[in-house]
């Protein structure tokens, strides 16, 4: 099996992160955005928030990447996509980790994120990486087909004296 490295984005990285959005858009069951996808747009945005992103990179090429956007308040939003040929082979796992680490080192209190109820695989993830349901989206994202889709807000405390609610991972 390839090998992958996990390591901070950089500005050259931005395009390829833009790609691989619009790649993940196309597939239309994992993230909000549905295409098309102005690559050039969202190139400026991944630009823009560079120092906030992580990247996954096997054979020069990127295979997925993780975003912390710092709120004011002290938490981390994470969003993340995976190549569809690199899920299940630890990606997601290691930019999460690495996620995790870097809101700890910038002093992040907690991490939170939302996915659809039918990605079972990604909750899955988040689960063994430790992060609890917190809420449920009802009907909450319009699709373009007219469909409305559930989501789950999931968060994990960073700090190691949390009183936070954990429950058993599912293994």
């Amino acid at each position: 099996m390839a090998q992958f490295t996990v390591r901070p984005a950089s500005v050259t990285d931005a395009r390829a992160m833009a790609e691989l959005f619009a790649a993940a858009a196309e597939e239309r069951t994992g993230i909000a955005t549905e295409p098309p996808v102005n690559v050039e747009e969202r190139t400026a945005q991944f630009s823009a928030s560079i120092a906030e992103s992580i990247v996954a990179v096997a054979d020069g090429q990127i295979v997925g990447h993780i975003h912390t956007g710092v709120r004011r308040y002290g938490v981390g939003e994470l969003g993340m996509l995976v190549d569809r040929e690199w899920r299940g082979r630890g990606v997601g796992s290691a930019l999460i980790q690495a996620a995790i680490a870097w809101a700890r080192d910038q002093g992040l209190h907690k991490l939170s994120l939302e996915v659809f109820t039918h990605n079972t695989a990604g909750i899955a993830l988040y689960r063994k990486c430790g992060f609890v349901e917190e809420g449920h989206r009802v009907k909450h994202y319009r699709r373009a087909n007219g469909e409305l889709w559930d989501s789950l807000v999931m968060g994990l405390p960073l700090s190691e004296t949390s009183d936070y609610p954990v429950r058993p991972l599912d293994s």
